[in-house]
């Protein structure tokens, strides 16, 4: 399709803005066009997770012999370019999920499938699938900068694009749901990523609350998992299929272990510890030295 010099210009405003006009219509029909052109495979979504788990291991492996990378200016860009990324998807479906809601109910929302065909939303679900394979890339930094992996860190990127790309092409019931909830919760993490790199000292409170947002996640799909089976079971139109239900629950509880796992102990375990180290610094100290040994206590933590 031959677009305009002035379609060109806008360069697909339909994408950011409702605007009707028709100019801006053709530019979003050529770019979903365009996308469109490189489907998600499921086989290559295996593909993928088995490279990035080599990458995982042999990065590891090589990292073991060489000085840490300090990569700060290059891990700000990047976790920058996603919290952009997420945050206009967390907008663009975020309002049309709204809408749905608000004027036609919790079923509708769930169930519709209009989620993977509206004008706007339609090009935010294929963008939300097709960003699971790039987000692998996290991965990288920690092995370069030589930090601690977590099982949790790796399973969740291996699985989330396994299950997009998987479930992706059957549109099934709650995909609306599962898009705008992780668009959300990644605008939020890719911000703070991004400020941390930056070097700005943020509160451990909001650590915390980025934690709860994910174990709200998890809440949350296994819910609209249950309403979507709930529905199905009853009769009423609410497509999908039930392996697809199990594999997405059993996904969302074991995020939910993990992640409530992970918030124990990176915040509820270490407050015990350091008060218990505090109070012993504090009881075996003269009290002359008792400042002088708090404060060695935390900078030791």
């Amino acid at each position: 399709m031959t677009l305009p010099v002035k379609c060109v210009k806008v360069v697909c405003c339909r994408v950011v803005s409702y605007s009707f006009v028709v100019c801006c219509q053709v530019c979003v029909d050529y770019c979903r066009q365009t996308l469109t052109a490189f489907p998600p495979n499921r086989k290559k979504s295996f593909l993928f997770s088995a490279l990035y788990a080599a990458c995982i291991l042999g990065g590891r492996h090589v990292m073991k012999q060489r000085e840490k990378f300090e990569l700060r200016k290059p891990l700000v860009l990047w976790s920058l370019t996603l919290a952009v990324f997420s945050i206009f998807g967390a907008i663009r479906t975020g309002s049309y999920m709204m809408y749905i809601l608000m004027t036609k109910g919790l079923k509708q929302s769930v169930c519709d499938q209009s989620f993977y065909n509206g004008p706007v939303s339609k090009f935010w679900a294929y963008a939300f699938v097709l960003s699971k394979a790039p987000e692998l890339g996290d991965t990288l930094f920690i092995v370069l900068r030589k930090q601690k992996l977590i099982f949790l860190h790796w399973y969740h990127h291996i699985t989330v694009l396994l299950y997009s790309w998987y479930s992706y092409k059957d549109m099934v019931a709650g995909g609306g749901w599962f898009m705008t909830m992780n668009y959300l919760v990644h605008a939020v993490m890719y911000s703070y990523y991004a400020l941390r790199a930056a070097g700005f000292r943020l509160s451990r409170k909001f650590a915390m609350f980025i934690t709860l947002t994910q174990i709200t996640q998890m809440v949350m799909g296994c819910v609209v998992n249950y309403l979507v089976y709930s529905w199905m079971q009853q009769g009423q139109e609410c497509p999908s299929h039930m392996h697809n239900i199990i594999w997405s629950s059993l996904m969302y509880l074991s995020y939910f272990v993990l992640f409530c796992q992970f918030f124990f102990e990176a915040y509820i375990g270490k407050t015990k510890t350091r008060q218990g180290a505090s109070g012993h610094a504090k009881a075996t100290v003269p009290a002359a030295n008792a400042t002088t040994a708090t404060a060695s206590v935390k900078k030791s933590q």
